[in-house]
């Protein structure tokens, strides 16, 4: 397992936040903008944002409540359409797709672990996993999915249902199925929200070996800074603007700055 870098901050002339690893990008957002209604019920949830996601990093994105940090994940993961500006995963520009090569881009690129599982009641755990290769029509690549399954520690639980795994259990399959397809990033929408502390760790570790071992992408939501600690950067977000950046963060570190996003977010306040 490789030791996790400690990087700097840097800054392109743009304004794009970078970590300054020197990745490529696996996803780019530039002067991206998110506005629900018009008029005086003018709400803008994303206010010009820019920023990389890059490939083999484990990034958090947080912020106070409203500060536009799923709806940045939902318009990047092609769950929901920008105002304006733009998301480019891998080489693919999502604001010039159509509808039907939004789905295949989902389906084939990109992988999503929601907070409620989402996971198909009448499946057994191995048919949830490999449900999204089954509806693309692929082949399954047989040893990497041994490697998931071995990695999630579910390989005695694949033929039962949903219903009859824990919390913890059903999100490592969750997990799983999102990384199966081997996409080029995975979103993560409060994947710990519904867990216990323990059965959250055990999600939260999943995620990191994926990302140290496997090289995968990761984004994930999250108000909690213990799952933060987990990460390699945490971006904050608060009214609809990236507002700071932190590497290698710390769980007392990122609750600290919280606080302060919190205080300065209240009416009156800075």
């Amino acid at each position: 397992m490789r030791k996790r870098s400690v990087v700097g901050r840097t800054e392109s002339p743009a304004g794009t936040l970078q970590s300054g690893t020197g990745r490529p990008a696996a996803a780019r957002v530039r002067d991206l903008t998110k506005v629900y209604g018009s008029g005086h019920a003018e709400v803008r949830a994303l206010d010009g944002v820019s920023l990389d996601f890059h490939e083999g990093e484990f990034t958090a994105v947080m912020g106070p409540s409203g500060s536009g940090k799923s709806t940045l994940m939902h318009c990047c993961a092609a769950l929901d359409v920008a105002t304006s500006g733009s998301v480019v995963v891998g080489d693919t520009d999502l604001s010039g797709l159509k509808d039907k090569e939004l789905t295949q881009l989902r389906r084939d690129h990109v992988g999503f672990v929601f907070q409620s599982f989402n996971l198909v009641p009448t499946l057994t755990a191995e048919e949830n996993i490999l449900l999204p290769v089954s509806i693309a029509g692929r082949k399954v690549d047989r040893e990497w999915y041994s490697l998931v399954v071995e990695t999630v520690g579910l390989g005695d639980r694949l033929r039962h249902r949903p219903n009859e795994l824990s919390g913890g259990q059903q999100q490592r399959v969750a997990v799983a199925r999102a990384l199966a397809s081997k996409p080029s990033i995975v979103f993560a929408d409060e994947p710990t929200g519904n867990l216990d502390s323990r059965s959250g760790a055990e999600v939260l570790t999943l995620l990191q070996r994926s990302v140290r071992e496997f090289g995968q992408t990761v984004v994930m939501v999250t108000h909690d800074p213990i799952a933060a600690g987990y990460t390699d950067r945490v971006l904050f977000l608060a009214d609809g603007r990236v507002v700071d950046e932190m590497t290698a963060p710390t769980a007392e570190r990122v609750l600290e700055r919280m606080a302060a996003l919190t205080v300065g977010s209240q009416p009156g306040k800075g």
